[in-house]
């Protein structure tokens, strides 16, 4: 008989073995803190250009002046991820008209890269990524545009109707909850579309600018939050005086 439960139990601790290395394995919600230059979330950081930490409503914050300013984190916080909610707090100055100022990439397990690979068909970067994006309209006005890319899925979620004043800090999400991709400014649904989304691999982060340094951005960011499930609204950082 304890032969027996001896050998139940070993098999119960050898079944368990897996689950436990996927739990340690799994991505964790990840803040990043845009109050210094030289490390943001423990990580240090390559900047170029000559972004400023500044004073804020919202705390320390990087600017950037839209021309060369530019920071990289070498990590993907949202690696490995099934569902996720990518968000931050911004602040968008106007300037050019495109402006890809956060941009997650997925490193080319064969090249090593991080961008420029390019699709045979397309010719377009074929790098599995994440972005948050902009459009200044006449200078005066913004609208987001949330995008994500990877084998079998590419989609952008970009309403030219859903402008906001820009000069204002402003928290801006995308989600995703296994079915449905979402983006969101202050918490109001931009729009929506059905995405089969697949986990992306580890790579790196660049704010800013693309990562391969096109369309920079003019404008401040305060913080930013990685977390491996589709937050609501009600869950997402709060601006000061929003609720």
């Amino acid at each position: 008989m304890i032969r027996k439960q001896f050998i139940i139990a070993t098999l119960a601790c050898a079944a368990a073995v897996p689950a436990v290395i996927a739990a340690q394995n799994a991505p964790r919600q990840l803040t990043w803190t845009f109050d210094r230059l030289d490390k943001i979330g423990g990580i240090e950081t390559k900047v170029e250009g000559n972004p400023k930490i500044i004073d804020t409503p919202l705390g320390k914050a990087v600017e950037f002046d839209g021309v060369d300013d530019a920071i990289w984190i070498e990590k993907h916080p949202l690696a490995g991820a099934e569902t996720f909610t990518f968000e931050a707090f911004f602040r968008p100055d106007g300037g050019a008209v495109e402006q890809r100022w956060f941009h997650l990439a997925e490193r080319d397990v064969k090249t090593g890269l991080l961008a420029g690979a390019e699709h045979a068909k397309t010719g377009q970067d074929s790098n599995a990524r994440f972005l948050f994006e902009l459009r200044v309209v006449d200078g005066t006005q913004w609208f987001l545009d949330a995008f994500v890319n990877g084998a079998g899925y590419n989609k952008a979620l970009m309403f030219k109707d859903k402008l906001h004043p820009i000069g204002q800090w402003y928290h801006v999400a995308q989600t995703f909850d296994g079915k449905m991709f979402r983006s969101y400014v202050n918490g109001e649904l931009q729009g929506e579309a059905e995405v089969a989304f697949k986990p992306q691999g580890e790579g790196a982060a660049s704010v800013g600018t693309r990562i391969n340094r096109v369309n920079y951005f003019h404008g401040a960011l305060r913080q930013a939050r990685f977390t491996p499930k589709a937050l609501t609204p009600d869950q997402f950082m709060k601006l000061p005086g929003k609720k």
